[in-house]
C-alpha cells in the first residue's frame, strides 16, 4: 500500500454515538516506550527543543495525538507537533471531537476538517503515519479515553492568547481550563502549544511540570 493511500477504521465507544477514522499509512517501527521521551517527567523542557529531530533509530515509535477543530490554535499546535515531537515512523492522529447531540447534518458532523488536516500532515511529512478520528461525545471524556485507549505517548493541545485583564475579571477561560484539566488528568505527556506573536516568535509551552516555557523554534 503506498504512503498516500488510508483505509477507514470503525471505533466503538461508549461516550461516543458516532466515529469515523482515516489512517494514511507508512512505515512501521518499534513501539515507542515513554521513559526513551526527551521531555519526560524528570527532565527539563528545555531539551524539548531537540527532541523532535532526533535520527528515527534513537528513539522507540511514539503515538502523538493533537486535538484538532477550526481555530487557528488547534492548527498551530499541529504543526509544531509535526515539525517537533512527531519523527520518521511515528503516528500522529487528529482528533475532532463533535459536541453530543449535534445533527448529522450540521457542518460540525462532517469528517472534512480532519481529514483535509490529515492530508495536510502526511503531504508536509510522508515519513510520518497519520491518523484522523472523528468521534461524538464529551470532549474531556472522549480525548482522555482516547489517550488511554490508544496509548498515546504525547498528547498536544493548542492554547489560546489570554488577556490578563478578563482572566482577572472572569478566571480562566473555557478553552484554556479543558487544556489544563487534559494537562493534569491525561495518562500520558500533555502539551499545551501557543504560538507568540510575530514580534516575539516561537511558542510558549506548558506542561504539567512547567508554564509558559518560550522555545524560539
Amino acid at each position: 500500500m503506498s504512503a498516500s493511500s488510508y483505509f477507514p477504521r470503525q471505533l466503538s465507544l461508549k461516550e461516543s454515538s458516532k466515529s469515523t477514522s482515516k489512517r494514511w499509512v507508512g512505515g512501521s517501527s518499534k513501539r515507542f516506550n515513554p521513559s526513551d521521551l526527551s521531555c519526560g517527567c524528570e527532565q527539563s523542557l528545555s531539551d524539548m527543543e531537540g527532541f523532535g529531530n532526533r535520527p528515527p533509530s534513537s528513539m522507540m515509535r511514539k503515538r502523538v495525538m493533537v486535538v484538532v477543530d477550526h481555530t487557528s490554535r488547534a492548527r498551530h499546535a499541529m504543526i509544531w507537533a509535526l515539525t517537533h515531537v512527531a519523527n520518521k515512523g511515528d503516528l500522529l492522529t487528529l482528533l475532532h471531537v463533535i459536541p453530543p447531540g449535534t445533527g448529522p447534518d450540521s457542518p460540525l458532523s462532517s469528517p472534512y476538517l480532519a481529514n483535509s488536516l490529515g492530508s495536510l500532515c502526511k503531504s508536509s511529512k510522508p515519513e510520518v503515519e497519520v491518523e484522523a478520528l472523528v468521534i461524538q461525545g464529551p470532549k474531556l471524556a472522549t480525548v482522555t479515553s482516547q489517550v488511554k485507549k490508544l496509548e498515546i505517548s504525547v498528547l498536544v493541545m493548542g492554547q489560546k492568547k489570554s488577556s490578563t485583564l478578563l482572566s482577572c475579571l472572569c478566571g480562566t477561560g473555557g478553552s484554556d481550563e479543558f487544556v489544563e484539566q487534559c494537562i493534569n488528568g491525561a495518562d500520558c505527556l500533555t502539551i499545551g502549544v501557543r504560538k507568540q506573536s510575530k514580534g516575539m516568535g516561537g511558542y510558549l509551552i506548558s506542561t504539567r511540570w512547567q508554564k509558559n516555557f518560550w522555545l524560539l523554534a
